[in-house]
């Protein structure tokens, strides 16, 4: 049989900083922006797991999670640094001589058919925090989507599995949320249809799921929901689909002409990495935040595949225009989305 294996790296972020600054373990750290908790707009990154007993969490505004914990260590982000430990760790996994699909920085899964995958599992753990230092959960199962569920409850430091002998028993009473790909939307609607647990969705009629969201997306969680997913782990480079920027301005936006300027701005630096990359562009989408974290996102597709940068500013602004701009404006940000290479 050929198992699927999810792994984890373990509060990345931190435990990379926690690697160069061995003094700070065991206290909360949180990284994000340049480490100033009172900088204005700047989120959190991520937190160790002694900041997370605060009620600190990623996303969350800087100044926010110095009230929370006040005796937190803030450091800045170091993506070099974050590039640099992640190729390590994707390296020593590939030496397994398995198939490897990364997923990220902190996460990559990997497919194996071997007899024991929990002896596969402690070993990727020990080669990990014995190479680098660095600690990672595995979850075991035979699909992707079960796997990475299962990542969650081997956090932290810990292995699990969920297989179709235990999916049910430990998943059956969970809120339809539990499920990686369910949604607060999703799980909003199967609400509304008195679908609260993972068991009740399972049991769904798939008629009524398809009806009310669709023919792919009603199948796919109830596909979920029974514990299935997509089980082919492959080792091909991942390609990027789309290319995009945001920034959060220091103060609110009123004035429309300064919005077009940091449109095509934005517009104008991630078109700059893709044509460095050889790619070209087939929609555009912008990103509007309003003072009140009301967010919407507006997309358009071009009247032909390209890389020219006054179509594409031309496109972005058309957007931006498309919204009610009657609110002052927190964030913008503009996506790419990329042609598959053949």
């Amino acid at each position: 049989m050929t198992w699927v294996l999810h792994v984890d790296l373990d509060q990345f972020l931190a435990s990379v900083e926690l690697r160069r600054h061995p003094e700070l373990v065991g206290l909360p750290v949180i990284v994000g922006g340049s480490g100033d908790p009172t900088e204005p707009r700047k989120v959190v990154t991520c937190a160790s797991y002694e900041a997370r007993e605060f009620g600190v969490h990623a996303g969350m505004p800087l100044r926010t999670a110095a009230r929370k914990c006040p005796e937190a260590v803030f450091l800045p982000s170091d993506a070099p640094a974050y590039d640099e430990a992640s190729e390590q760790v994707m390296g020593l996994l590939r030496d397994l001589g398995h198939p490897v699909e990364v997923w990220g920085w902190d996460e990559a899964y990997v497919g194996a058919a071997v007899a024991d995958p929990f002896e596969l599992a402690e070993k990727i753990r020990a080669v990990i925090a014995a190479e680098t230092g660095l600690s990672c959960s595995v979850g075991i199962s035979d699909n992707k989507q079960r796997a990475k569920v299962a990542t969650g409850f081997g956090k932290p430091a810990g292995v699990f599995a969920l297989t179709a002998e235990n999916w049910m028993t430990v998943m059956g009473d969970r809120p339809v949320d539990a499920l990686w790909g369910v949604g607060p939307k999703t799980a909003k609607k199967l609400a509304e249809l008195d679908i609260t647990t993972v068991a009740e969705l399972a049991r769904t009629d798939a008629e009524l799921l398809t009806s009310t969201f669709g023919p792919t997306t009603g199948l796919w969680i109830l596909l979920l929901a029974k514990g299935g997913g997509d089980s082919n782990v492959t080792a091909e480079p991942w390609v990027p689909r789309s290319r995009s920027h945001v920034v959060t301005f220091p103060a609110d936006l009123t004035d429309i002409a300064e919005m077009d300027s940091a449109v095509s701005d934005l517009a104008r630096r991630t078109l700059d990495e893709i044509v460095e990359q050889g790619r070209v562009v087939t929609r555009v989408a912008v990103t509007v935040r309003t003072k009140t974290f009301f967010t919407r996102t507006k997309i358009r597709k071009l009247p032909a595949a390209g890389t020219d940068l006054e179509t594409i500013t031309r496109t972005a602004i058309d957007l931006l225009h498309d919204f009610e701009l009657d609110r002052p404006v927190r964030l913008l940000g503009v996506r790419l989305e990329l042609e598959m290479p053949q």
